[in-house]
């Protein structure tokens, strides 16, 4: 075999693999002409790439491999916006995890929620997980501003529209049987701010808003602005599904 060819792979697999963008998106660039190749504006999207040797940017930065990929679990305080930066200076998620990486938070969680949040460096992970055909499951405690009524938990666990499109079926259950304003709810999507949306827009009020889980992943033993590195075997059952 030519030794050229060990490194060869698809141009937008290898945008996705150190960005946190996805394959599609970065089809889009392409079409755009905001990717160049060793200075040549590319328009090709199965163009195949050496990484070894060509020299890749995006918007006119370099793309560099990353030699190795890092995940970490948080556990989001209140009052932290979930980007890698912030052109009004807010404090966001990244300050809270010290790593040399340049790493990025798979999806969001609005500044006054809480609990669980992924971070990576690694695009088809971030991609795989965000996805709606692997349905991973995410689960909020919510407190209302008061009790939820069993004709709409039953509603909303069916399915309403948002944005003009039905919402995934969600499991919805009362932690806590003695208070009913307290609402355990399962998605698996990701619509934006759509745990509020859907009780405000039947006049509840969310005064508190924590995500308990994600897929298999809790933030138990963290307090809140703690994270810790995944382990392999974490990872891997996101990767082996």
């Amino acid at each position: 075999m030519n030794e050229d060819n060990i490194n060869i792979i698809r141009l937008n697999k290898y945008l996705s693999n150190n960005t946190e963008f996805a394959r599609r998106k970065i089809d889009e660039f392409i079409t755009q002409g905001r990717i160049t190749v060793n200075n040549k504006v590319i328009l090709e999207q199965g163009l195949q790439i050496n990484p070894d040797k060509d020299e890749i940017r995006l918007d006119g930065e370099r793309i560099r491999e990353k030699a190795n990929k890092k995940y970490f679990i948080l556990h989001k305080p209140i009052g932290f916006i979930t980007t890698t930066d912030d052109e009004k200076n807010r404090k966001t998620v990244i300050d809270l995890i010290k790593t040399q990486d340049k790493v990025f938070p798979i999806g969001r969680l609005d500044s006054d929620t809480s609990g669980v949040l992924l971070l990576t460096n690694d695009g088809d992970f971030a991609n795989k997980l965000m996805h709606p055909k692997f349905k991973v499951q995410k689960t909020y405690v919510v407190t209302l501003s008061k009790p939820l009524e069993e004709k709409l938990r039953a509603k909303l666990a069916g399915g309403i529209k948002l944005d003009g499109k039905k919402t995934a079926p969600a499991k919805i259950t009362h932690p806590n049987k003695n208070d009913l304003s307290i609402v355990s709810i399962t998605l698996t999507e990701g619509r934006n701010r759509q745990v509020r949306r859907m009780f405000e827009g039947y006049g509840y009020f969310v005064r508190k808003l924590h995500r308990i889980s994600y897929g298999h992943l809790t933030v138990d033993g963290l307090n809140a602005g703690e994270y810790r590195k995944l382990t392999k075997e974490e990872i891997n059952k996101f990767t082996n599904k």
